[in-house]
């Protein structure tokens, strides 16, 4: 089963998410780029999922998760 794509805003966290990467950073245009893909696929993702069991992580997440990491591999970032 697939699992749902929301965002808890404070989960273990003090400090909102989108105050940690700056108003101009070209990883907030890429991410407007990637949830309009990742919408269109929404479809796709239904298809291949069941409607019962425990619910999965969902694909949407773990994109984005990829990407994150790519971007502060890329920045050079560590941590």
């Amino acid at each position: 089963m697939r699992g749902l794509d929301e965002r808890t805003r404070s989960l273990f966290s003090y400090v909102d998410l989108e105050d940690r990467l700056p108003a101009k950073h070209p990883l907030r245009v890429i991410r407007r780029i990637v949830n309009d893909v990742l919408a269109v696929l929404d479809g796709e993702f239904a298809k291949i999922y069941a409607d019962s069991g425990r619910p999965s992580i969902p694909p949407e997440r773990l994109l984005r998760a990829l990407l994150e990491l790519w971007a502060k591999v890329g920045d050079g970032v560590k941590g």
